[in-house]
C-alpha cells in the first residue's frame, strides 16, 4: 500500500482523537448554557460566548487575521457556515423551551446521520459498512437512552431537526474550507458573525448577569473555544463519516453532568443506550486502528 494511504489512516486516527476531546468539552459547554439560559436570554448568552472566543483567538492570531479573512477567497463559504451555526444554535435553544431533554437529545442526534449522508453526496467520501453500522447503532442507542415521549409538538421538533441538519452541514463545510483556512480562522469567522447578529438584539433583551453568571460566561468562552478548535482539527484530519459517530459521546457526558450538577439519576434505559453508543464508537476506533497498523506493515 502507498505511503499516501498510510498517512491517510494516521490522520484519520488523529482526527478521531481530536474530535473525541472536542465533543467531550462541548458537553461542558452544553451544561453551562443550560444553566445560563434559565436567567439570561439566549441571544445574550450566544453573544457573550462568541465574544470571549473571538478575544481568545485574536490573542493568538493578532487582529491582522480579521483583515485577511475579509479578503479570503473562501469568505462566502465562511459566511454560509457562520449563518448555519447561528441558525442551529438559535433553533436548538428555542426548542428547549417546549421539549423535554429526552426528546431533544433523540432528535438532535440525527445530526451524525445527516453528516454521513452529506459526506457521500457532497464530499464524495466512501462510507463502508463499519462506519454506517457504527452511526446507525449509535443512533439506536440514543433512542433507547432518551425514551422519547409519544405526544410531541410539531414546531419545536422541526426546530431541533433544522438545528441538527445545519450542524451536520457545518461539519461538512469544515472539511471543504479547512483545506485552505486554519481552525482559528474558522472560529473567528463563525463567532464574528454571531457577535454581529446577536449584538443588534442586546439593547432589547439585555439582562445584567450576577457574579455567578459572569463566571459561567467566562467558563463558556474557554470551553467553547477549546471545544471548537479540537473539533475543527478533528474534521480537518479525518473523513467526516469517520468522525460523525463519535459525537454520541456528548450524550454520555451530558448524563454525567446532569447527575453531578442537578442530581439527575438516569433510569436503566439510559445505561442500555449508553452501552450501545460506547460500543459503536469503540468498534470504529478498533477497526480504524487495525487498518492503520495493517497499512504500516507494507
Amino acid at each position: 500500500m502507498s505511503q499516501e494511504a498510510k498517512d491517510l489512516q494516521t490522520r484519520t486516527m488523529a482526527g478521531i482523537g481530536y474530535a473525541l476531546a472536542g465533543f467531550s468539552i462541548f458537553s461542558i459547554q452544553d451544561a453551562t448554557v443550560k444553566w445560563l439560559v434559565t436567567s439570561l436570554p439566549v441571544w445574550e448568552v450566544l453573544f457573550s460566548r462568541s465574544l470571549w472566543i473571538v478575544i481568545l483567538c485574536l490573542s493568538i492570531t493578532g487582529p491582522r487575521r480579521m483583515v485577511e479573512l475579509a479578503q479570503s477567497s473562501n469568505r462566502n463559504a465562511l459566511l454560509i457556515r457562520s449563518a448555519l451555526i447561528l441558525v442551529a444554535w438559535l433553533a436548538y435553544f428555542t426548542a428547549s423551551r417546549s421539549l423535554h431533554l429526552a426528546e431533544m437529545v433523540t432528535l438532535y442526534f440525527s445530526a451524525p446521520i445527516f453528516a454521513v449522508v452529506l459526506s457521500i453526496l457532497v464530499l464524495k467520501e466512501t462510507v463502508g459498512l463499519v462506519r454506517w453500522g457504527a452511526t446507525l447503532l449509535g443512533f439506536v442507542g440514543v433512542v433507547i437512552a432518551a425514551e422519547p415521549a409519544g405526544a410531541i409538538n410539531l414546531v419545536p421538533v422541526i426546530l431541533v431537526l433544522v438545528a441538527a441538519f445545519c450542524w451536520a452541514w457545518t461539519n461538512i463545510l469544515v472539511r471543504l474550507i479547512s483545506r485552505k483556512e486554519s481552525s482559528l480562522s474558522l472560529m473567528l469567522a463563525s463567532n464574528g458573525v454571531v457577535i454581529l447578529v446577536c449584538g443588534v438584539t442586546l439593547p432589547f433583551v439585555w439582562v445584567t448577569p450576577d457574579l455567578n453568571g459572569m463566571l459561567l460566561i467566562l467558563l463558556l468562552g474557554v470551553v467553547g473555544a477549546s471545544g471548537q478548535f479540537l473539533m475543527f482539527e478533528g474534521y480537518r484530519l479525518a473523513p467526516a463519516s469517520a468522525v460523525a459517530p463519535f459525537e454520541y459521546i456528548t450524550l454520555i457526558w451530558s448524563f454525567l453532568w446532569g447527575f453531578l450538577i442537578w442530581g439527575d439519576w438516569p433510569p436503566a434505559a439510559i445505561f442500555m443506550g449508553a452501552g450501545l453508543i460506547i460500543f459503536s464508537g469503540m468498534a470504529l476506533i478498533v477497526v480504524e486502528g487495525l487498518k492503520s497498523r495493517r497499512l504500516q506493515r507494507f
